[in-house]
């Protein structure tokens, strides 16, 4: 396939290497030359200089033929232009566009693009590790709006059914339980045994529910 990595910082420079080899055919842009220096030394794809807002850059870098773009640069703003561009005018198939700065993702998704924000998807990463480690994020999806979570059960809840864990939590859905090694698709009314591993789909509002009444239970 052929993509196209719009701002050769580390991030792109990384990806663009990263699709390289996996066999793709990808073409790097960026208008600083310097910046070309960030890529691996076994890259063998394109690097276009000049400003990436230019269609004249644009289609040299071939986005009339591109099967996807990610545009990565620094700005928020020349981002969403160029994203914009490529959807609506070229026609792209894929356009993964980065936000940067989370006061800026609003007027990014006004434009309708599939946004990755590093910044926001990193807080949430480390704001659930703070607050407690048993619960490991598996999946996520979006930019961490909704996440798949993997959840020990201790030994307090054994006997208790999983519907009773789940009370009022609208923003949970169970995903799975995993027990001695064997997951399956369970009933609501199925209960627990000690080390049950339990994987829930849920935001954090959900997830922090749910921690706090595994909690409760323990300090019972």
């Amino acid at each position: 396939m052929n993509f196209i990595v719009i701002g050769c910082g580390r991030v792109g420079a990384e990806l663009a290497f990263k699709l390289y080899k996996l066999g793709h055919k990808v073409t790097v842009v960026d208008e600083d030359r310097e910046s070309f220096n960030r890529l691996d030394t076994d890259f063998r794809g394109r690097a276009i200089e000049g400003e990436a807002v230019a269609a004249d850059t644009l289609e040299r870098a071939g986005i009339e033929q591109a099967d996807g773009i990610a545009v990565v640069t620094n700005s928020d703003t020349l981002n969403a232009v160029i994203g914009h561009a490529a959807r609506a005018y070229y026609k792209v198939p894929q356009v993964i566009v980065r936000n940067y700065d989370p006061a800026l993702r609003g007027m990014m998704e006004s434009f309708g693009l599939q946004l990755v924000s590093s910044t926001a998807w990193g807080a949430e990463r480390i704001q659930e590790l703070l607050l407690d480690p048993s619960f490991r994020a598996v999946f996520s999806a979006g930019n961490g709006e909704v996440e798949l979570y993997e959840m020990l059960i201790p030994g307090v809840w054994e006997g208790k059914t999983i519907e009773s864990l789940l009370q009022g939590c609208t923003e949970c859905v169970v995903v799975a339980l995993t027990r001695a090694g064997r997951a399956e698709i369970p009933p609501v009314d199925k209960s627990f045994q000690a080390g049950d591993i339990l994987s829930v789909s849920a935001t954090l509002e959900g997830v922090e529910s749910l921690r706090a009444r595994l909690q409760s239970s323990s300090e019972a």
